[in-house]
This record gives structure tokens, C-alpha cells and sequence, in this order.
């Protein structure tokens, strides 16, 4: 795939990976749209990196209808879709988790990803072309105390893009999964836990390497597809393996 005018769709644009996939995509050439719940963030860091945004509350499957034709309507068409919007939420033992807190986490983290991909793999499906790049985590390969409904979550998102190549492959659109470990986001903030040390967060990886990386996946020639790629900086051990 030719990057020049491909019109890219990302989700949590407006900061961390999503932020660095679209100004590496942008500079790639791609039309690129960022998509976000927070309006007023997301029409600043647009302008800033010069690419289009819709409001879209990837939990709400009317944002959904609203951002998809939006962006049909102008760009005529959707050549990739990059779910990277995600969240911590409460990352802490099962049992002190409120209701509300684990059903947000389940909707953000893997029910709104799937809204997404139902209504742009439709039109991916019908014009028999697109990528559709899920950025999961390692939580869905490995099990650490306080991460079991965000790992459930992530595990799912693994699961659903190994059954869509199934149902998607007919029609020429790709499904891929990236599957990162530490990163230079706010991810951890957000959460409400410890962030890195200095020496640490200088060599974890960085948004804008994110971005590069999901450019040579897109780059790929289209009869060929990697399925899952998973990337962790040489930082971190994780044992096992």
C-alpha cells in the first residue's frame, strides 16, 4: 500500500501512540483523521499536527454512524483504520472494582474497538480494500495482579482480529494486531499508577516509533499479512516469556 492520499481513521488520536501514528502518517503522505471524546483537546492537537478530527466516543455506536459517514462523505472512502484508543480505567484487584468501573473498561477497551471495526470493515469489505490495525497490550499474554479485567479486555481484542482475517481476507482487508508493552505515554497517569524513572522512560517506546512502525506495516505488499506483532522495549524483562 501507497500511503499518498490513503485516508487514515485513529482513535485516541489526540495523544500518547495515537498522536504519533498520525503525525508519522501525515508525513507519510495519508489523509489523516483523529478521532477522540474530548472535543476541545482533540480540534488543538489536530491543528497542530495539520489533520482532520471528528468527535467520536468510540463507546456510543451513534458516534460511530456520525464520524464513519462524516468521513465518507469528505474522503470518499476509508483505507485504514487504526484502533488505538484504550484505557487503564482501575487497575486494581477485582474485587474492590466498582460495577461501573468494570463495565468502562470492557467498552473502551474492547466493545468500542469492535463498533469500529463492524462499521468500517462494512465499507472495507464492499470496496474489497483496508487495514485495520488493533493496538492491543501485553496484559493480553501475561496475568499480574490488579490488570485482570483490562487484560480480559486486550485478550479479546487478540481473539477478534484472529476470527475478522478469517471473515475479512474474501474481500482484501487486512486485520493486523500490534501488541506493545512499555511505552512513553500517559497510559500510567492515567491509571493512577507509579510512572517510570527517568532512566527508564528514555528507553521505553516512544509514540512517534509506534507510528513508524504501524507505516511498514501498512507498507507491506497487500498479499501479505502479518498477523501480530508484538514489541517491547530491551528494558523490560518479563518472565516468563
Amino acid at each position: 500500500m501507497e500511503l499518498k492520499n490513503k485516508v487514515a481513521v485513529i482513535t485516541g488520536g489526540s495523544s500518547g501512540y495515537g498522536k504519533g501514528i498520525a503525525e508519522v502518517l501525515k508525513r507519510n503522505g495519508s489523509r489523516v483523521w483523529i478521532l477522540s471524546s474530548n472535543g476541545t483537546k482533540l480540534a488543538r492537537v489536530a491543528s497542530e499536527l495539520e489533520v482532520l478530527y471528528a468527535v467520536c466516543d468510540i463507546t456510543r455506536p451513534e458516534d460511530w454512524d456520525n464520524a464513519t459517514s462524516e468521513i465518507i462523505k469528505q474522503e470518499g472512502r476509508i483505507d485504514i483504520l487504526i484502533n488505538n484508543a484504550g484505557s487503564g480505567v482501575a487497575i486494581k484487584p477485582l474485587i474492590e472494582q466498582t460495577d461501573t468501573e468494570i463495565y468502562d473498561s470492557i467498552m473502551i477497551n474492547l466493545v468500542g474497538h469492535i463498533y469500529g471495526i463492524k462499521r468500517v470493515g462494512a465499507h472495507m469489505c464492499e470496496n474489497k480494500d483496508g487495514i485495520i490495525i488493533n493496538i492491543s497490550s501485553i496484559c493480553s499474554e501475561h496475568a499480574w495482579p490488579g490488570w485482570s479485567v483490562y487484560s480480559a479486555a486486550k485478550a479479546g481484542i487478540e481473539m477478534l482480529a484472529r476470527s475478522l482475517h478469517n471473515e475479512f481476507r474474501k474481500n482484501n482487508v487486512r486485520i493486523v494486531t500490534v501488541t506493545p508493552s512499555w511505552g512513553a505515554t500517559d497510559f500510567l497517569k492515567e491509571a493512577k499508577l507509579d510512572t517510570f524513572p527517568a532512566d527508564i522512560a528514555e528507553k521505553v517506546m516512544k509514540p512517534v516509533e509506534m507510528g513508524e512502525l504501524i507505516v511498514k506495516v501498512c507498507t507491506m505488499p497487500k498479499h501479505l499479512i502479518i498477523n501480530k506483532i508484538r514489541v517491547q522495549p530491551m528494558v523490560q524483562e518479563i518472565n516468563p516469556m
